[in-house]
C-alpha cells in the first residue's frame, strides 16, 4: 500500500499512518455501546488503547497519545494539533514525551473522535500508540540531516511504520513493542533501550556497496533493565522487514510470556532463552508458509514516499546577533550544523515538554518561515526546527525568545527529563513534573556550580514510578517515584536515586541504584550534595560518571541518608508530607495502569 505524496511533490494533507474516516465514525459506535453497557471493560479497553486513548488515574478522564513516526511532523499537523487541543483539552495544553509523540490530557471519551477527525485530516494519527502493539517508532531530531549518518534512514522508519500498523500479528501481542532506528554507529536514538533497534550500516558485499541495518532485540529498562543485544550485525535494507516480520511473529507466539503481564516483554524471551535461541526461533520463521509469499511483501520502496522536505534558499550568515551574548549561547548549544553545509538544525528547549495551542502555532510558523516547514520532537523532550539557514538563525531567536522559548543549553542540567507522573498516569507514584519544575528553579540558582563544564553538561531525569518513562535508566542523575513513612506511620512522596547513566557516542550505560531514598522535598538539595562531593573529590578533567564508577555508590548512599528523617507529622514538617506541586497530604495511590492491558 503506497501512501504518501505524488513524487517530487510534497502533500502534507498526507502523513506517515493512512487515515481511515471510518475509524472515528466506529469509535463513536463502541463508545455507545460501552456507556449502554453492550460492552464491558475487558473488551473495550483493549479496543480503545490500539486507538491510542488511554485512561487517566483521573474518572472520566482520557489521554491522547499522537503518534509522529521518526518524531517527524510538519507544519500543517502542528496547526491542526493546536486545534485539537484548543477544543478538546481542558489544561489547553500538549505534552511532548520521550517517545516523540505528543500527549494530550484530560481529554472527554466521546470527544477522542472528534480529535482523531482533526489531527487526521492532517496526517497525524493515535492508532496503535497504546496497547500490545507497534507502539511509535523513534529516530531522533536529527534523522536525515545528520552529519555523521550512514545515510538517510527516514524512508526506512515511515516503511516500517505503514508495514506494521493495522498488522494482523501486531494487534494483541503479549505486551508493547518499542522501536528505534538510528542513522549510524553513534546511535542517536539509543536502540540499546528498545525491544528492537536498527542502526545503519554501510557494507561492501562482493564488490557493491550496500545499505542496511544492525539489528538489536531484546532492550528494556523499568525494574528489569536490560541492553537489547544483536540479533544479526548486518540485514541489507532489502531484507530488513521481513527480519522485522520474524521477530514480531516469535513475540507473539510465545504464549508463555502472556501468563504474567509484568513480564510479558521479548527482553525476558531474551534473557530466558538466551539470544542464540531466539534467533534461531526466528530462522526457523522463514521457514513457514508467511515468509515464502511474493517477495514484493517485504519490499519497503512502496512504503516509503512521504515527506520531502522544501530547504529554504540559503542566506550566509552576516554576523547578526555577533554581541548578543545570549544568542551566542544559543546559538552554540541550541545548533547543529546539518550535513547540507550552511543549514542548520535549531532545537527549541520547552520546558517539562509542555506547549500552548498558541505556542504550538508559533513553531508551526516559525517553520515555515525559517525552515523546510518541518517539525521534529526529540526524547529530550525538546524540539527542533530544520533547514534553517545560517543567516537566519538570529532573526529566528530573536522570535523564539519573544515567545519565551529562547533559552539556551538543551541537553544540560537545567534541561531536565521528566515523565507525567502523578499528574495524570494511574501508575504514578510521585509528581515527576513537580519534581522538574523545583529541580530546574534550584539549578538555575547554582551559579558556581554552573561556571563547572563538566557539571553544567550533566543530564538529570525523573519518572514517576519505576517503569522508566522519565528515562531515568540513561541519566547521569536519575530519579523513581517511590514512597516512605515518617516515626507516626504517615506516608512521605520519595525518590530513589540512580546515578552514572549514560547514551553517548554509541554506548548505553544503565545507572546504578543508590540504596537509599530521599523525600521528595529534599531532592534538589540531595543533588546539590551529591554534586559538591563530587567536585570537591574528583580527579583532574574527570567525568561525572567515571567519578561514580570510581568511587562506588557507598558514598552517595551516605550523602542520601543525611536527608532521610522528615520527623513527626505537624505545622513545621507538613510540607515534607506533601508532594511537590500539591496542598494535600501525600498518600500512595497507584492504580491498575493499562499498559499491560
Amino acid at each position: 500500500m503506497a501512501v504518501g505524496s505524488k513524487p517530487g511533490l510534497r502533500d502534507n494533507r498526507v502523513g506517515v499512518i493512512p487515515y481511515l474516516a471510518v475509524e472515528p465514525d466506529e469509535f463513536d459506535a463502541e463508545v455507545k455501546k460501552y456507556r449502554a453497557g453492550e460492552m464491558g471493560d475487558s473488551q473495550f479497553t483493549p479496543w480503545r488503547l490500539r486507538r491510542g486513548v488511554y485512561g487517566q488515574r483521573q474518572p472520566e478522564a482520557q489521554m491522547m497519545r499522537i503518534k509522529f513516526a521518526g518524531g517527524l511532523g510538519t507544519a500543517d499537523q502542528i496547526d491542526a494539533l493546536a486545534n485539537a487541543i484548543e477544543l478538546h483539552a481542558p489544561l489547553n495544553k500538549g505534552h511532548i514525551t520521550t517517545r516523540e509523540c505528543i500527549q494530550v490530557h484530560f481529554v472527554k471519551l466521546e470527544d477522542a473522535p472528534k480529535v482523531m477527525r482533526i489531527i487526521g485530516d492532517a496526517g497525524l494519527s493515535t492508532r496503535e500508540a497504546c496497547g500490545n502493539t507497534v507502539r511509535n517508532v523513534i529516530s531522533d531530531p536529527l534523522v536525515g540531516i545528520d552529519p555523521k549518518q550512514a545515510f538517510d534512514i527516514t524512508p526506512y522508519i515511515v516503511a516500517y511504520v505503514r508495514k506494521f500498523v493495522r498488522h494482523p500479528v501486531t494487534q494483541t501481542m503479549p505486551r508493547k513493542f518499542k522501536s528505534a532506528f538510528s542513522s549510524g554507529e553513534h546511535d542517536p536514538a539509543v536502540v540499546p533501550m528498545h525491544d528492537i533497534g536498527f542502526v545503519a550500516r554501510v557494507r561492501v558485499i562482493d564488490g557493491v556497496e550496500r545499505k542496511g541495518f544492525k539489528i538489536v532485540i531484546g532492550g528494556g529498562t523499568s525494574i528489569m533493565a536490560k541492553l537489547a543485544q544483536p540479533l544479526y550485525e548486518f540485514v541489507p535494507v532489502e531484507d530488513y522487514l521481513k527480519v522485522s516480520e520474524a521477530v514480531l511473529r516469535v513475540f507473539n507466539q510465545a504464549d508463555e510470556l502472556r501468563a504474567n503481564k509484568m513480564m510479558a516483554r521479548i527482553k525476558v524471551l531474551v534473557h530466558r532463552k538466551g539470544i542464540d535461541a531466539v534467533r534461531a526461533l526466528v530462522e526457523e520463521e522463514f521457514k513457514k508458509p508467511w515468509a515464502g509469499e511474493d517477495p514484493k511483501n517485504w519490499d519497503p520502496i512502496p512504503l516509503m514516499d512521504w515527506l520531502r522536505e522544501t530547504p529554504p534558499a540559503m542566506v550566509a550568515d552576516t554576523g547578526a546577533g555577533a554581541g548578543n551574548k545570549e544568542f551566542q549561547l544559543w546559538k552554540a548549544t541550541n545548533c547543529v550544523e546539518q550535513a547540507q553545509k550552511g543549514y542548520y538544525a535549531a532545537f527549541v528547549k520547552v520546558p517539562r515538554g509542555d506547549l500552548s495551542p498558541d505556542q504550538f502555532r508559533d513553531v508551526a510558523r516559525l517553520a515555515r518561515a525559517f525552515g523546510s516547514g518541518t517539525v521534529a520532537l526529540g526524547a529530550e523532550q525538546n524540539l527542533a526546527l530544520r533547514w534553517v539557514p545560517a543567516g537566519k538563525l538570529f532573526a529566528l531567536w530573536q522570535e523564539l525568545d519573544r515567545m519565551g522559548l529562547g533559552e539556551g543549553e538543551v541537553h544540560s542540567i537545567t534541561d531536565m527529563t521528566s515523565c507525567p507522573g502523578t499528574d495524570s498516569c494511574k501508575l504514578g507514584i510521585t509528581s515527576s513534573m513537580g519534581l522538574n519544575r523545583a529541580v530546574s528553579d534550584a539549578v538555575r540558582t547554582w551559579d558556581d556550580l554552573l561556571e563547572d563544564p563538566l557539571i553544567k553538561k550533566l543530564h538529570i531525569k525523573a519518572s514517576g514510578c519505576p517503569n522508566g518513562c522519565g528515562r531515568h535508566h540513561v541519566a547521569n542523575i536519575g530519579f523513581h517515584g517511590a514512597s516512605i513513612k515518617g516515626p507516626e506511620g504517615h506516608q512521605v512522596p520519595a525518590y530513589e536515586m540512580f546515578m552514572g547513566g549514560s547514551f553517548e557516542d554509541g554506548v548505553v550505560r544503565y545507572g546504578d541504584r543508590i540504596k537509599a531514598k530521599v523525600p521528595a522535598k529534599q531532592a534538589p538539595h540531595a543533588i546539590r550534595r551529591v554534586l559538591d562531593y563530587y567536585q570537591a573529590n574528583r580527579k583532574s578533567g574527570e567525568e561525572f560518571n567515571a567519578f561514580v564508577q570510581r568511587v562506588g555508590t557507598e558514598p552517595f548512599e551516605a550523602i542520601l541518608s543525611e536527608f532521610r528523617e522528615v520527623g513527626p507529622l505537624n505545622k513545621d514538617t507538613m510540607p515534607m508530607y506533601m508532594d511537590w506541586g500539591k496542598t494535600i497530604l501525600y498518600k500512595l495511590e497507584r492504580g491498575e495502569g493499562e499498559c499491560a492491558v
